[in-house]
């Protein structure tokens, strides 16, 4: 089992769901109507993504389990549905493509062949995305004034008291100091 993302119908990031180790590829999920909770269906089939729901009048798609990671440094990532859907049509017209040119190359006697075509690969577009506005995410990121929680002032209050005391225990020190001194003048007076 693996923990795959689930996105809403517009591509954006719900939670992670778990899945069979050998799912890729995108498929929906359905919720019923009339219910409160989506059904969503734990088992997902890797080798039919495309799997339709079940005859049933009452399912609509809630969104889709994906089987492609998500893109770290996103704040709220996204999953570009289009861009899905035109990777998998550009796939299909490679293989379509493919298929033609191997058919008429294994036509051709082994003479005229010359090299087997290669099916070229369709690079994978960016499929994650960014789904916050640029001013979302600066309103996000922005440093948030910090208000003096009851603890905070609280313990600049009792700094400020003990700084007071300790000036206080220091002006008394000196005049106990001052007063031993006036004392002993006034000893060696008497004594004098």
């Amino acid at each position: 089992m693996k923990a795959v993302p689930k996105v809403n119908t517009n591509g954006l990031y719900l939670e992670d769901t778990l899945v069979d180790d050998a799912f890729s590829g995108v498929v929906p999920f359905y919720s019923h109507i009339g219910q409160g909770e989506p059904n969503v269906s734990t088992t997902v089939d890797a080798t039919e993504p495309d799997d339709e729901p079940s005859n049933d009048s009452d399912s609509n798609i809630s969104g889709y389990i994906v089987g492609i990671p998500t893109t770290s440094g996103l704040y709220r990532p996204c999953f570009d549905l289009a861009a899905w859907s035109a990777y998998q049509s550009a796939i299909s017209a490679a293989q379509d493509s493919y298929q033609r040119v191997l058919s008429e190359w294994q036509a051709l006697s082994k003479e005229e062949r010359g090299e087997m075509p290669v099916l070229e690969s369709t690079p994978q577009p960016t499929l994650w995305i960014e789904g916050l506005t640029p001013e979302e995410i600066e309103e996000l990121t922005k440093p948030q004034p910090q208000e003096a929680n009851e603890v905070d002032r609280l313990g600049s209050e009792m700094v400020t008291r003990e700084l007071e005391a300790l000036e206080l225990r220091q002006q008394n020190e000196a005049q106990g100091a001052q007063i031993v001194g006036l004392e002993l003048r006034l000893l060696s007076l008497e004594n004098s």
